[in-house]
């Protein structure tokens, strides 16, 4: 029970370890190495110490670019989003000193205008007025809030299907190291 099944492909001197899976299962597999070496790191390597720099410094800067353009389209996401809430703050900001000016007006010709039948009428018309442009700004706020809650399900769901599609493209049908190497570089 304590010994090591031999995988095909497995070589001596490999490091293995117990994995327990929630389900009960116990199993060995082999430990994952380090995410910049190479794929051959447990062989001796007959090759150029320059050659094998240079290659460890391609892959470094290939996994820098990729990491780079992911942080872009986020931060691009977020330059919208805030430019949204901008632009959103400053068209509530602009229906409020409109209807600011609408008030100061109304309330100036109805003062000097105001005869004593339309006394009654004036505090009840002019709340009614309030009434209604605070409801219009309310279903403006959440027409704006709800476009918000759109690009950020958007963003949601490209982030998923990214995330989704890095599974598909693994190579499961080439060998098993390739396949270890690969999910190491990622």
């Amino acid at each position: 029970m304590d010994s090591v099944p031999m995988v095909s492909g497995a070589e001596e001197g490999e490091d293995w370890e117990l994995r327990h899976d929630d389900d009960g299962f116990t199993y060995k597999i082999l430990k994952r190495r380090r995410l910049l070496d190479p794929p051959d790191a447990a062989q001796p390597s007959h090759s150029d110490p320059i050659v094998e720099e240079r290659h460890r410094r391609q892959r470094k800067r290939k996994i820098l670019l990729k990491l780079k353009s992911q942080y872009q389209k986020e931060i691009d996401l977020w330059e919208l989003l805030s430019s949204t809430l901008r632009a959103m703050e400053e068209k509530a900001n602009q229906q409020l000193e409109l209807q600011t000016r609408q008030q100061e007006v109304r309330e100036t010709t109805s003062s000097s205008l105001e005869s004593p039948s339309t006394t009654m009428e004036g505090p009840s018309t002019s709340l009614i007025d309030k009434l209604l442009s605070q409801a219009e700004e309310q279903e403006a706020a959440i027409n704006d809030m709800s476009y918000l809650c759109d690009i950020a399900e958007a963003m949601c769901n490209a982030q998923q299907e990214l995330l989704a599609q890095s599974f598909i493209d693994l190579p499961i049908w080439s060998s098993p190291r390739k396949l270890m190497a690969s999910l190491c570089d990622e």
